[in-house]
């Protein structure tokens, strides 16, 4: 085992450029999705990254995973198979920058999480900073019923939301499984085991379609997909995951201009409003705590 010495400001540097990674990713997965449908996209996108990986691995691992990293592994991937279905099943049904800021309410969750499974301090005022990132989704999805979007756009905000709830379980477990293993380990049996979890899915929700013609868009996916995670991975391993949380604001001044570039979308005030009332909460909740950095130990 060997100690990882805590850098806080280079975490949440490299935190930033994780998000910016993986908005890119998303707005390709975008694509991905309303082509091929969101199950078939993901399903081929983890063998990808495998085959893509695994040699890697192979190559440069110093031992298997321990008992405990394991769980971990497992625990991450089983989470993820329904966080990201969800997620892209959404994402295809609604704007980018929508669907980025009803994510935002992971964080604050995880910050409750964070305090419940880490020992991590939280601040007294999470009651009213709960309450302003709950007004922050309401005031979304009333912009949704005035822009008329439809009755999929309001399934696919729902989707979102879920992953959201997910994806705040993974911030907690991402931290702990950062302090037991190494990042291209970590990528390595998250991409094999949320892959299996498809593939063991694929008779019950039908076999994935091949991406004819969608191959360069498939690689750019998973090779985004990749740099995030083992960016993620650095970061999680040298701060806290209640103070790293935040860097997950940044995705929707990404998802705003992703949007507007590949998809032509627009950002209404509602979303915007809304997004700012969901970060303000965070923000609030987190404001009286304090935050402690102290060194963890890492799988050789």
């Amino acid at each position: 085992m060997n100690q990882v010495r805590q850098q806080p400001y280079l975490a949440f540097a490299v935190a930033l450029l994780a998000i910016g990674a993986l908005s890119a990713m998303d707005a390709v997965m975008k694509h991905l999705s309303i082509a091929i449908g969101a199950f078939a996209t993901l399903a081929w996108r983890q063998v990808l990254a495998v085959l893509l990986l695994a040699p890697i691995y192979l190559a440069v691992r110093k031992g298997w995973p321990t008992a405990k990293a394991m769980k971990l592994h497992l625990l991450r991937g089983a989470l993820m198979v329904p966080m990201s279905l969800l997620f892209f099943w959404g994402l295809a049904r609604v704007p980018m920058a929508q669907a980025i800021a009803l994510t935002f309410v992971a964080p604050l969750i995880a910050l409750v999480l964070a305090a419940l499974f880490l020992d991590e301090p939280v601040g007294k005022r999470m009651a009213s900073g709960s309450l302003l990132a709950f007004a922050g989704v309401v005031l979304i999805f009333v912009g949704q019923g005035r822009a008329e979007l439809g009755e999929q756009a309001l399934w696919g905000s729902v989707a979102i939301l879920g992953s959201a709830l997910c994806y705040a379980i993974n911030i907690v477990v991402m931290r702990r499984q950062a302090q037991n293993a190494r990042p291209l380990e970590i990528a390595v049996f998250q991409f094999l085991i949320t892959g299996a979890g498809f593939w063991l899915a694929a008779p019950f929700a039908g076999l994935p379609d091949y991406p004819a013609g969608q191959e360069g868009a498939m690689l750019l996916a998973t090779l985004l997909s990749i740099a995030g995670m083992l960016l993620l991975a650095f970061a999680y391993a040298r701060a806290g995951a209640a103070y790293l949380s935040s860097t997950e604001y940044s995705g929707f001044l990404y998802a705003v201009v992703l949007g507007w570039l590949v998809f032509g979308e627009t950002v209404s005030l509602f979303t915007t409003a809304g997004a700012a009332l969901i970060i303000a909460g965070c923000v609030l909740a987190a404001r009286t705590r304090r935050i402690d950095h102290p060194t963890l130990e890492t799988a050789a």
